[in-house]
């Protein structure tokens, strides 16, 4: 007599499990990602004993190579990739972003203000977090509007300054963060200082007081609602974002192979 034995489905989570031990067996297979420096100081000293470099070290006669373009662990994205791809492949969630601009459409502001809020963090999404106004505003000038750029660099200083003229206060979230002693640094300081004159101040002021300090996880917001502000407002490359020449295309063909050698 013969016996059937039965297994439980394979579950969504099962599914993904697998398929993603799949992805990385492939790619130890065929090639080796790099991981740049940058990302690994503070959990090494640069100064003292690197020795090899970490993930680098490459067994040359097992016929792995460097990857020098796409990661398989990742989306592979479009030839010609949009802002919007970038946010479906590389930055998603985005909700921040979406629950800031939303409050911003809400608020009845201009397509400026709300393309500045729905863009503000987008360094801190998908590049990188330190001085991300600065590095978020540098990626999108030559595709947007000069005030939009300008307010998102001058929204790192603002926001650790109230402006009771419209009710933006400090908010409690960094408090809770960096300590009730946090000052920041001069450069800071000096940045708000030169902001506060300028004549796109309110627009810079206007993404701090409708940015998002509390994540609202039951918020629900759509990418829909800002699809046409976005056509209307970025300045879509031909040649897709990184390969259009400007001088900013190697930061979004970093974002598109982040795991790239060289």
């Amino acid at each position: 007599m013969t016996t059937t034995e039965t297994y439980p489905p394979i579950t969504m989570s099962e599914r993904a499990d697998a398929a993603e031990e799949e992805l990385i067996l492939a790619l130890a297979k065929s090639s080796r990602p790099a991981v740049s420096p940058l990302y690994r100081l503070g959990e090494m000293d640069p100064t003292h004993n690197r020795g090899p470099i970490p993930e680098t070290a490459v067994e040359w006669d097992s016929g792995r190579k460097m990857l020098m373009r796409d990661d398989p662990r990742l989306p592979k994205m479009p030839d010609k990739p949009t802002l919007m791809d970038y946010f479906r492949y590389r930055i998603a969630p985005a909700n921040h972003l979406l629950q800031s601009a939303t409050h911003a459409l809400k608020g009845g502001h201009s397509e400026k203000v709300v393309l500045a809020c729905l863009l503000h963090d987008i360094s801190v999404l998908g590049f990188i977090r330190a001085d991300h106004g600065y590095w978020g505003a540098q990626m999108l000038e030559p595709y947007v509007d000069e005030e939009v750029t300008w307010a998102i660099r001058a929204h790192q200083a603002l926001r650790f300054f109230p402006d009771e003229s419209v009710d933006y206060y400090y908010p409690e979230m960094y408090v809770r963060l960096f300590g009730d002693n946090y000052q920041p640094e001069p450069y800071i300081v000096q940045a708000y200082e030169e902001a506060k004159k300028h004549k796109w101040y309110m627009t810079a002021r206007l993404i701090t007081l409708n940015d998002i300090y509390s994540f609202d996880p039951d918020a629900v917001v759509h990418w829909e609602d800002f699809i046409d502000i976005i056509g209307r407002n970025f300045k879509q490359p031909e040649e897709g974002l990184g390969f259009d020449g400007s001088p900013v295309a190697h930061m979004w063909r970093t974002l598109n192979w982040p795991t790239r050698a060289l």
